[in-house]
């Protein structure tokens, strides 16, 4: 298609058609009724000086008679400029004026007519214009006092050219301006069309051009990119996934396969069978609570799920928490410091399953990996309050401290990704997903997940917009805090 074929079918210079359609419609309709009512005022002036002058030599005639008529106009139409004048008998026969010919039945009709008539020293046929005021004087007379309408034909005329330029200007510039402002979109759009086409034949590394001068094509390019870094963001998951997948549960897999089949090989008794039983659900408890949190994972970061307009206490969740896990806790010899005031409501719209599981996979990392070196450890704090963010907004903060080797500043945002592992070697327990689905369920809740410094250790803080207080807080159910982590 040629470029000029593109602009014809462009919306937006469809959308100038009708503008300049609109506008030129608008304009002659009020150059032309500025005209019209132009004309009203002149024709108006007219008829009431014909009138003024009729009365004028009406007067000169019941005063002087048709002597004293005659003379008048004879004198008047010597005058420059004079005004239309013919005096006649009751017969039509000529006695004075400056007129030589009008109709015969304008004669006969007394009153304002517009007519057609020839001057005194002009030959031919009837080719002026005038307006004219027959009057019957006493006695049969006919008295004729016109004006001739030139100069309203010239300001007719003038109108008229007026309109014409104006519009034909009009149409031009708005052409022009029109083909100016089409090609430069349409060379954007064909730059965007390019880009896409580039992206559709696997570049996802390719973004949309933005001008900068904030438009609605740039808004446009940048919702888009947005878009495409998302959508590169999750293509990008779904290759680290797959390969995490392939890494961390390759190892499980083998181990569970190799028990098995030294069980076949070697063991002897049923005890030794039952023993070699228990370690294979054990390991295929662990595989399958990976493969719950990955479905977990998935079903938040596409929506789907349960429970997410209720309102609950994220403090009194965050205590349930705390006290499951003060058992666990003790066995590592890493105690729990709940520091939250037993008063403290933190009303929260969303899953209370959800979010205790998070605040769980918070506690159970801070347990495994926040532990000071030394036989002394230093407690992990559990804390909770309101925050104002920046923006505006009222949330409920869980913070969750300990005193272990933290996460540099670096691989903070790298930690959030399913199945990372600062740890190279894995040799530690875990997979890698207890960060991911915390994120995930923050995102689902439209929170904040936020990893600082300890001094030393990791600072997580965990944050939930606060419900409106006109809401009904949920009670807790008996298994709303069966949390899982990975």
């Amino acid at each position: 298609m040629t470029a000029l074929g593109k602009l014809f079918r462009s919306t937006g210079f469809k959308l100038q058609a009708i503008y300049l359609l609109l506008f030129v419609l608008f304009a002659g309709f009020v150059i032309g009724y500025v005209g019209w009512n132009t004309r009203q005022v002149m024709d108006s002036q007219i008829r009431d000086t014909l009138e003024a002058e009729i009365r004028g030599l009406s007067e000169q005639y019941r005063v002087g008679g048709i002597r004293r008529l005659v003379s008048i106009i004879d004198r008047r139409t010597r005058e420059p400029g004079a005004s239309l004048y013919l005096v006649t008998t009751f017969a039509g026969e000529y006695l004075a004026g400056n007129v030589d010919s009008v109709p015969l039945d304008i004669l006969d009709r007394p009153g304002v007519h517009e007519t057609f008539y020839s001057p005194e020293d002009e030959t031919g046929p009837r080719s002026r214009e005038a307006m004219a005021h027959v009057f019957i004087l006493p006695g049969g007379f006919r008295m004729l006092v016109g004006r001739d309408l030139a100069e309203r034909e010239r300001l007719n005329e003038v109108i008229r050219e007026a309109l014409l330029l104006s519009l034909g200007l009009v149409t031009v510039l708005a052409c022009i301006g029109g083909w100016f402002v089409m090609s430069r979109v349409l060379k954007r759009v064909d730059g965007m069309t390019e880009t896409t086409r580039t992206i559709m034949a696997g570049n996802l590394g390719g973004r949309l051009a933005v001008s900068g001068n904030g438009d609605e094509l740039d808004r446009l390019a940048l919702n888009l990119n947005a878009m495409l870094d998302r959508i590169n963001e999750l293509m990008n998951g779904m290759k680290e996934v797959s390969d995490n997948i392939a890494h961390d549960l390759k190892t499980p897999l083998t181990r569970l396969r190799n028990r098995a089949e030294e069980a076949l090989r070697n063991a002897r008794t049923d005890e030794e069978y039952a023993h070699a039983l228990e370690d294979t659900i054990e390991e295929s408890d662990n595989l399958i609570s990976v493969f719950n949190a990955l479905l977990t994972i998935a079903r938040l970061e596409a929506g789907n799920t349960p429970s997410s307009g209720a309102t609950f206490d994220l403090a009194e969740t965050a205590r349930s928490v705390a006290e499951l896990y003060e058992a666990v806790a003790e066995e590592s010899l890493t105690p729990v410091v709940v520091e939250i005031d037993p008063g403290l409501s933190l009303p929260v719209a969303g899953s209370r399953e959800l979010a205790g599981q998070a605040l769980a996979n918070l506690l159970d990392n801070a347990i495994k990996y926040g532990a000071a070196e030394g036989t002394n450890a230093a407690p992990i704090v559990i804390s909770a309050g309101r925050q104002r963010t920046a923006d505006g907004r009222d949330m409920a903060v869980v913070e969750v401290a300990d005193h272990g080797p933290g996460i540099p500043e670096a691989a903070r945002e790298q930690v959030l990704e399913r199945f990372t592992r600062l740890e190279s070697s894995r040799t530690s327990p875990g997979f890698g997903l207890g960060l991911s689905l915390v994120a995930a369920v923050t995102r689902m809740h439209d929170g904040r997940l936020t990893l600082g410094d300890n001094a030393p250790g990791l600072r997580v803080a965990f944050a939930l917009p606060l419900a409106p207080l006109s809401d009904t807080i949920t009670p807790p159910s008996a298994s709303g805090q069966a949390a899982q982590s990975s």
